[in-house]
């Protein structure tokens, strides 16, 4: 009598996960999985770096300047952040890759603390930088899921120069928090006054009918470490801290999730 094989069950068959039909279950592991970790990690929120791939850490790129402060930013948030309670708040969060990225977990390294990589697989450029935190290193396949983690954790986001990408995203978290389909408060800062009054003209926006003057208020403009830390403390308190506004328990805020395999 010949001994039979077993067919693998649907979640353990590899060619199945990645046909097409699996779409939706591959879009809900990039859901599930983070949510697991960020919940077993105990992150109850973030402060996003965006910022250019391009920009390194040494040599004579004219924006190298960027990536200095930008580390040295991480550094100061992470600090004072590890001086709250345990529950993780404020936690670095960036894309996962170089420059400006890079800096931003390398800071918070500098300071002994924990820092997030949402990597995302790119024919160039995008490879997770050394100094994530390994247990929070992501890898993303679909742009809208890296999206959504940045945008659902993120308390304050941070914006260097950059090109698409980062442009992309400010523009998506500038649009949500203008059309107020975040309910949460988040503090925005764009470092770098000259660099972004040029790339973009907001007071044309303004003029034209295209903004409101109100949505001028949506961020800040800060050009050294020591000025947006001190715009992101005022606002963090302000909105998570102040004694009027606690953060809400941390179960609340990422449900649990059934360690049960059924």
């Amino acid at each position: 009598m010949s001994k039979k094989t077993r067919p693998p069950v649907a979640y353990k068959d590899e060619q199945f996960l990645e046909a097409a039909s699996a779409r939706s279950v591959r879009i809900l592991s990039e859901y599930l999985g983070p949510l697991d970790r960020f919940r077993k990690q105990l992150i109850r929120d973030t402060v996003v770096f965006f910022g250019s791939a391009r920009i390194p850490a040494q040599g004579d790129h004219p924006m190298i300047r960027y990536y200095t402060e930008a580390r040295e930013l991480a550094r100061l948030i992470t600090k004072w952040s590890d001086g709250l309670d345990k529950a993780y708040r404020f936690v670095v969060c960036t894309g996962g890759g170089p420059g400006i990225m890079e800096a931003a977990n390398r800071g918070a390294s500098d300071a002994g603390g924990k820092s997030i990589g949402l990597n995302i697989g790119l024919p160039f450029e995008q490879w997770p930088n050394d100094f994530i935190t390994p247990e929070l290193n992501f890898e993303f396949h679909y742009f809208f899921m890296r999206k959504f983690w940045f945008a659902y954790l993120a308390k304050a986001l941070i914006v260097f120069p950059g090109g698409f990408g980062t442009l992309d995203e400010l523009s998506e978290l500038l649009t949500l928090a203008q059309t107020k389909k975040l309910e949460k408060k988040m503090v925005i800062i764009l470092y770098g006054t000259s660099f972004w009054k040029e790339v973009i003209n907001f007071d044309a926006l303004v003029k034209y009918g295209m903004i409101s003057p109100a949505d001028m208020d949506l961020f800040q403009f800060a050009d050294d470490p020591g000025t947006a830390f001190q715009l992101l403390v005022d606002g963090l308190t302000k909105h998570y801290l102040h004694p009027e506004h606690p953060l809400p328990a941390f179960e609340q805020m990422i449900p649990a999730i059934s360690k049960s395999r059924m």
